[in-house]
């Protein structure tokens, strides 16, 4: 990449972070065949803070960790029991229940989530496009969904990725709080709030669900979406944010909307009915339309 220009070769960086993050429900689904969902997420992330924790223990990042506030490590105790906890535990659990397809949709009506929080929680009022948007998403879900009909397995499946989701929104909300004050830095907040939550997830799953006898695959698995889905690809995504705007950022990320759907298709067997596509196609644009808060 030596002869792209610092803006392109961000861009190509992000748009291989949101492929390795959309290739995790690939492996998600099949490590579900053998781990127990929430032992699983325990293990995906407890392994990926081991992997950061270093960096954050380096003499240049300890100042900040030693400086935390009883209100900062409230913060980031509070953010890591939302983020990892509940919400990648509800994303592992839902995933056991549900299509990867059916998942992604329901997991994006976080944005719609947020954008209502937000008028609330941080005074962010959305403009008349963005209101459109959350109109045409919600068109889509139900497009993509109608006739709403689960077997009972399934509806389990349902509420706990709704779960997943007003939790997902509260710890963007929690997130963007504490990132904008700008006092914490980013790796401190990752790390203090991954190795907490993470560390409480792998203890529920495994006193819940216990911890099976793994096979080399399963190991592989699970150190694959902590080393280079997790770890790896989110101190990548760290670095394209010192290109890229916030608004290209998120464009970039709903790439996921369609790449999940694509390797669901290719390695899951998962198929999609023409209802479902143009369900996902507004529901997707819908989701674009409410992170464009400029125009």
């Amino acid at each position: 990449m030596k002869n792209f220009s610092p803006h392109l070769k961000a861009v190509l960086q992000a748009l291989f972070v949101t492929f390795l993050w959309s290739t995790s429900w690939v492996f998600i689904k099949f490590g579900l065949a053998d781990i127990p969902a929430l032992t699983f997420a325990g293990l995906r992330y407890v392994i990926a803070f081991l992997c950061l924790l270093p960096f954050a223990l380096r003499p240049v990042n300890l100042s900040p960790l030693r400086n935390l506030s009883r209100w900062d490590w409230t913060r980031l105790i509070t953010l890591g029991l939302l983020f990892y906890t509940v919400t990648q535990g509800s994303q592992f659990l839902s995933l056991a229940y549900l299509p990867a397809i059916s998942v992604n949709l329901i997991l994006t009506f976080t944005t719609v989530v947020v954008t209502l929080l937000g008028i609330v929680l941080l005074a962010e009022k959305p403009t008349l496009l963005q209101w459109g948007g959350v109109g045409l998403y919600l068109v889509g879900a139900v497009t993509f969904f109608y006739p709403a009909a689960f077997p009972a397995d399934q509806l389990f499946g349902l509420i706990v990725a709704l779960i997943g989701v007003l939790a997902n929104a509260l710890s963007a909300i929690l997130g963007r709080y504490v990132n904008r004050s700008g006092d914490i830095p980013p790796l401190t907040v990752t790390v203090v709030s991954m190795g907490i939550g993470a560390i409480i997830l792998l203890a529920v799953g495994i006193g819940i669900q216990g911890l099976p006898a793994l096979s080399l695959l399963n190991w592989a698995i699970i150190f694959w979406l902590a080393v280079i889905n997790t770890a790896f690809a989110f101190t990548l995504w760290n670095l394209t944010m010192r290109v890229l705007s916030a608004m290209e950022s998120s464009i970039i990320n709903n790439m996921m909307m369609v790449q999940i759907p694509i390797l669901a298709l290719l390695f899951l067997g998962e198929r999609i009915t023409w209802q479902e596509g143009i369900g996902m196609v507004l529901a997707a644009i819908g989701i674009v339309i409410v992170q464009l808060r400029r125009w």
